[in-house]
């Protein structure tokens, strides 16, 4: 049987593929390229619905790959059931990394510096100043130290923040200092000036930010979320803005896309962009990369990078 790889980048864009493998373009459109039994190797249509992403799943028989182009794979993690049993589902840790980590800086100087505010009044021809918190001498705390949280730590150090708190799922020692559990935050919150949620989506860390996580946030802090937009409680986050004591910058929000009419647009103190962390210049080369690296891997039967799970693995 032919083994086929579904890609969701243009052929012609890859300087060299593997040999070994029948390649064919997939971004998907409504026509299969081929049939999706054949498919060995499916690397997921960045940016598409999930819907779209998941069309194909039920019918690659043949799968023993999926690679995402995303550092979440919650979406494929939902479709399950559609995959047949010891398929390796691997995320793209390191892809969007700086992208991701540049967007998280960008929203917190531009929250804390009062930019929506100047663009409202340049847009009405005011000119407006007036006093604004710096990034300098600032308490942050990175809530999801993985990849993208280290790498926004990287462009936060030459901002001369006073310090920053590091939290995972689990404790461990890093490069730049100790990463505190999860069960540790609801002592580290009340320290922290901005807080940035760069965590996956998963069991738990759905709904982490709740109103009891809020609460325990000071007084003027800024919360800043390059995550998913359901690891925060949308309900909970709309009374604290409205009452002045938080502010937030979300590039994700629950729900997504945001609806026109929904509260959260014309909350007080927060700045919205539309989950663009990933999809920038940056991508496509190391996007590129990283997916020539795993096919290269897979036909060499190599181990493959950044397996998340195996499904029909005890537990998935």
């Amino acid at each position: 049987m032919t083994q086929d790889a579904w890609l969701p980048i243009p052929l012609k864009e890859f300087q060299h593929l593997p040999d070994g493998l029948n390649y064919l373009f997939w971004d998907g459109e409504q026509d299969f390229p081929g049939d999706p039994a054949d498919c060995a190797v499916y690397v997921v249509p960045y940016m598409k619905p999930q819907a779209v992403r998941a069309r194909p799943l039920d019918e690659m028989r043949g799968l023993r790959l999926v690679q995402t182009l995303t550092a979440g794979v919650d979406d494929m993690i939902a479709a399950l059931d559609l995959i047949v049993p010891g398929v390796a589902l691997c995320n793209a840790r390191g892809v969007h990394d700086a992208s991701t980590a540049e967007l998280a800086l960008t929203l917190t100087l531009a929250s804390l510096r009062g930019v929506p505010g100047f663009v409202r009044a340049q847009q009405q021809e005011r000119w407006e100043g007036g006093f604004h918190p710096a990034l300098a001498d600032k308490s942050v705390l990175i809530v999801g130290y993985g990849a993208i949280g280290a790498a926004v730590e990287d462009r936060l150090v030459p901002f001369e923040v006073a310090r920053v708190a590091r939290v995972a799922r689990s404790g461990r020692a890093s490069a730049r200092g100790p990463v505190h559990p999860l069960i540790e935050l609801p002592r580290l919150l009340p320290e922290a000036d901005v807080v940035i949620l760069s965590t996956p989506l998963t069991d738990t860390t759905r709904g982490l930010v709740d109103a009891g996580f809020l609460a325990r946030m000071k007084d003027g802090a800024l919360l800043v979320n390059v995550a998913r937009g359901a690891v925060v409680d949308t309900e909970a986050l709309l009374p604290e803005l409205r009452s002045g004591r938080l502010t937030a910058a979300l590039d994700v929000t629950d729900p997504e896309p945001l609806p026109a009419g929904h509260p959260l647009w014309q909350a007080p103190g927060v700045l919205i962009s539309p989950h663009v962390g990933g999809p920038t210049s940056a991508f496509l080369p190391r996007a590129k990369r990283v997916v020539v690296d795993q096919l290269t891997r897979f036909v060499n039967r190599e181990p493959l990078r950044n397996v998340i799970l195996t499904t029909g693995s005890a537990g998935n």
